[in-house]
This record gives structure tokens, C-alpha cells and sequence, in this order.
């Protein structure tokens, strides 16, 4: 499953550095597939989606940091935990019930994001 970050968020941006895939952004910040990972121009997802990675994406939140959650790997082929639940000085890193996966999808993401 993906991380979320709950309404509690303080802003801190303790998080957002942590993230390998860069799939944590400040509220209201627009967000892009390319940060941080390999992808670039036009990209064919697993699932048959097309995407220009270069594009900017609308941000999930206004208000406070924000998981996206077909970046988020939960740090799977990097480390092993998610890294923004351990840094996050007020627990609003939490699993999202609305994005469960395995580890093995959560893998497979890892390495398509950051495929050479």
C-alpha cells in the first residue's frame, strides 16, 4: 500500500527530502513524474497509461504535504521502512487504506520508476 499524510501534517517538510522516489510535495505544489526518477517525455506505464513524465500534475492537496501515490514504493528496494513514517515528528505518515498493494507491486514500481 502507499503512505498518506493525514490533516495533522505541521508542515515541517521533515518528510519530503527523505523520499527516493520523490513522491512526497508541499500542499499546492504541482508535481511532475520525472522528480527524482528515471522517467522522462513520453512514458507507457504497466498498465497501458500514457504520460508525458515532464508534465506538471495537479497537487493532491492545498494545505499540507502530500503522497503520490503511484510514486510511493514505501521506500520498498531502497530501505526498510517507509522513511517519511520515520522521520515525521507528529505520526501523520500512515498507510492509505484507499491504495493497498503488495510488495511485490510496490517492487515492480520501484523498478520501473528508476529503470535504466
Amino acid at each position: 500500500m502507499a503512505i498518506t499524510i493525514t490533516d495533522d501534517c505541521i508542515n515541517c517538510g521533515a518528510c519530503e527530502p527523505e523520499c527516493p522516489n520523490s513522491a512526497i510535495y508541499e500542499g499546492a505544489i504541482d508535481w511532475r513524474w520525472q522528480d527524482k526518477t528515471k522517467l522522462s517525455g513520453k512514458v507507457v506505464f504497466p498498465d497501458g497509461t500514457n504520460v508525458n513524465a515532464d508534465d506538471y500534475q495537479q497537487a493532491y492537496s492545498d494545505d499540507v504535504y502530500y503522497i503520490v501515490p503511484g510514486k510511493c514504493t514505501e521506500c520498498k528496494g531502497f530501505h526498510e521502512e517507509p522513511q517519511c513514517k520515520t522521520v515525521c515528528p507528529v505520526d501523520c505518515c500512515i498507510d492509505d487504506p484507499e491504495h493497498r498493494e503488495t510488495d511485490e507491486i510496490l517492487l515492480d514500481r520501484q523498478q520501473f520508476l528508476h529503470k535504466e
